[in-house]
């Protein structure tokens, strides 16, 4: 009756340890591996940052220090993770359900930075039957066991070395006694459930009631019902799967509940955000989205921050798009949703932005619970104007409410969401697959893999021995490619990783100036059309030549007679570079972006982004730059341009160096419908105030939250 696809790691059976072994030895992670269980506290307030930070890891070092045998050696997590993905559209079988595995010694950083941190173990069956019988009770177990049955036989070799040390070398070039244990499941809900064996939810909540008690299922008492209720009481009342057998069961010191790790990807971003877009009926519906998309088109742009020319369609969203739009959806609703409806938004947004922070503390965890509850409160609106008239009785949107409870237990959970694993899915699964001939491709996809990965640990052991460095190895020089029109080479680079800074942030001038423009500052002041610049220019001087002037009179007010003459040639830059955290971040956690300032952008409109600029340094976070007072609703801080009694543009010459990284502003567009045909590059020209937009990325809402 059943078919199912044949699967298995590259064949060998003890790959699954030499997989970890490779991991643990690879030199790339030197200083980028914790070698024990750790806790980080900071002036009194305990931090949770990668996965050795944990409650979990802690807890189960105490169970191995409890055995002599196992005393004093390094306990190495196993992380696993599974997906199923498709390579093509097209018909016959399409599907892959690869399995990967890392370990929890590993930085956060080195986890999300796809640098072979995680490895391919093989792929899962995918069992098939015919239309009638792919409901049936039947195969729905068979596919269960058969599922649980795979990983209890590719794990069967890190067994022994779960209560037998064995010794192995590490990054640094030491030899350490190791003892593995299963660690936390990387998996999205459906997954989850299949995991647990249970019907709908992971946890105790009650299916029609999960805004009530609830707390973690434990196998222990698991195994209790067992022994007391009949298979039909388990079902009904535990809504747990009694005829399959988790993988988990005879591995020591294995709790599949414990192990199941929260997922941002699906329960937040695409469960949560997508449930409640849509607030109005059918016959506004039409009217309203199309105003909400000419908004969303109306953003000006940011680097690293998706457009939406033609506003968005909000059906069939991949992650991206999801990831993409939160990061200017909430404005662009204002006036079209109730003011709880916005409140109930933002307070959801900043609970998203925070669980991904890459060190949550004491403070953030009240934050998270705060917003939480906010949104909680808030979302109510949902219920009473019909979008939600059942109530919340949805798992991933549940599954939130452990969130602060999974920090504590796993470390800050970035380092454990399935959009590592997808993003694994293209070198592991798709490009293998397009390079195969078709024909029998799975044996060639774990060839593909296996070279890679030998190919991957020679480079490494080279660069050890330092048999990458020298003239002989210079890389091949490729020619660049040509600048946008109107713009140079340098300006036209929108940079990418560095890994060469550890600071907040810092700005730097683009390396050629602009050509065409006068050096001479009044020629300049003529051709820009500011005939302020110069005296701006000698008051600006006269601040820097004295620092410490205690007078307390205001800049403005210094007799020009006082101020330093003006240069007699002046460079004009078109661009700035700004070395920021970020979400697509090197090792180091800097990206390079930059901020423009053309008068034609890509032979279109100009450009002129926004900054961040410093105002006083001793204040925390966004109070320390200029700015306005934020909105109760939207939860932004609102701004407005400095105007003179005129109504011109109040203007000043700044440092550069009190530029901390560039800023996104979106307008605040109010209750009235948005004109067709509206340019976004006339947005910052056009509107009287904007939003400081903290969503624009992760360290955007670090300042300005």
């Amino acid at each position: 009756m059943y078919s199912a696809l044949l699967v298995l790691s590259l064949g060998k059976p003890l790959f699954q340890r030499k997989v970890l072994q490779q991991q643990l030895a690879n030199s790339d992670f030197k200083g980028e591996m914790d070698f024990a269980p750790k806790r980080v506290t900071i002036d009194g307030s305990r931090e949770y940052k990668d996965f050795m930070s944990s409650n979990w890891a802690w807890r189960q070092a105490d169970i191995i220090a409890q055995d002599p045998t196992t005393h004093g050696s390094t306990f190495v997590p196993v992380i696993l993770g599974s997906d199923k993905t498709t390579v093509s559209v097209a018909t016959g079988q399409n599907e892959y359900y690869p399995l990967y595995a890392s370990n929890g010694l590993v930085f956060n950083s080195v986890q999300r930075a796809h640098r072979n941190a995680v490895t391919l173990l093989g792929f899962l069956a995918i069992p098939k039957t015919d239309r009638e019988n792919q409901d049936s009770t039947e195969f729905r177990t068979f596919r269960r066991n058969l599922f649980h049955g795979l990983l209890r036989h590719i794990l069967q070799s890190l067994k022994q070395g779960m209560t037998v040390p064995e010794v192995t070398l590490f990054a640094n070039g030491h030899y350490r006694r190791v003892i593995y244990g299963l660690g936390p499941y990387i998996a999205d809900y459906p997954e989850q459930v299949l995991l647990a064996r249970v019907a709908g939810l992971v946890c105790t909540a009650k299916r029609d009631n999960l805004d009530g008690p609830s707390g973690r299922r434990t196998q222990q008492h698991t195994e209790t019902l067992f022994g007391v209720f009949d298979h039909g009481t388990m079902w009904d009342d535990y809504g747990v799967i009694p005829d399959v057998l988790p993988f988990t069961w005879d591995f020591p010191r294995a709790d599949i509940y414990e192990l199941l790790s929260p997922d941002l990807l699906h329960q937040v971003i695409k469960g949560t955000f997508k449930d409640h877009l849509a607030e109005h009926g059918k016959s506004k519906a039409k009217k309203i989205m199309a105003d909400i998309d000419r908004q969303i088109a109306a953003v000006p742009p940011f680097p690293g921050l998706c457009r939406f020319p033609e506003g968005r369609g909000f059906k069939q969203w991949t992650g991206d798009d999801s990831k993409a739009l939160m990061k200017v959806y909430l404005p662009t609703i204002e006036g079209h949703v109730p003011a709880q409806m916005l409140r109930a938004f933002s307070a959801f947004l900043d609970f998203c932005y925070l669980v991904r922070r890459n060190v949550v503390n004491e403070a953030k965890l009240i934050a998270i619970d705060t917003a939480l509850a906010c949104y909680h409160r808030e979302r109510e609106i949902f219920v009473t104007s019909g979008v939600c008239p059942d109530g919340f009785c949805l798992p991933r949107q549940h599954s939130l409410t452990h969130y602060r409870y999974l920090i504590q237990e796993f470390g800050a959970l970035n380092g454990l969401c399935s959009s590592i694993t997808e993003s694994k899915h293209i070198k592991a699964v798709k490009q293998p697959w397009r390079r195969s001939s078709r024909y029998e491709a799975l044996s060639q996809m774990l060839t593909i893999n296996d070279r890679l990965d030998k190919l991957a640990a020679a480079r490494m052991d080279f660069e050890a021995r330092g048999m990458m460095v020298g003239p002989s190895v210079c890389p091949l020089s490729v020619p660049d490619a040509a600048p946008a029109p109107g713009a140079t080479k340098d300006e036209d680079d929108d940079g990418g990783a560095s890994d060469e800074r550890k600071i907040l942030g810092e700005v730097k001038l683009a390396k050629t100036p602009v050509r065409g423009y006068p050096r001479n500052p009044v020629a300049l002041a003529e051709r820009l059309n500011l005939p302020g610049l110069v005296p701006l220019i000698r008051r600006f001087l006269y601040s820097q030549i004295n620092p410490d002037d205690d007078d307390n009179i205001p800049l403005a007010d210094i007799p020009l007679d006082d101020c330093p003459d003006v240069p007699s040639s002046i460079k004009v830059f078109p661009s700035a570079k700004f070395y920021a955290p970020s979400d697509q971040s090197g090792m180091r956690g800097m990206l390079r972006e930059r901020i423009r300032a053309v008068r034609a952008w890509r032979g279109g409109a100009p450009r002129y982004d926004c900054v961040f600029v410093e105002g006083d340094p001793d204040l925390p976070g966004f109070r320390g730059l200029l700015a306005a007072r934020p909105c109760p609703d939207v939860g932004m801080w609102m701004v407005e341009p400095d105007l003179d009694h005129r109504g011109r543009h109040v203007m000043d010459i700044i440092h550069i160096d009190t530029i901390l990284r560039g800023a996104h502003l979106i307008g605040i567009y109010g209750d009235s419908f948005f004109p067709r045909h509206f340019k976004y590059s006339d947005t910052l020209d056009r509107f009287k105030a904007f939003y400081i937009n903290k969503y624009a990325d992760h360290h955007a809402h670090e300042i300005a939250f």
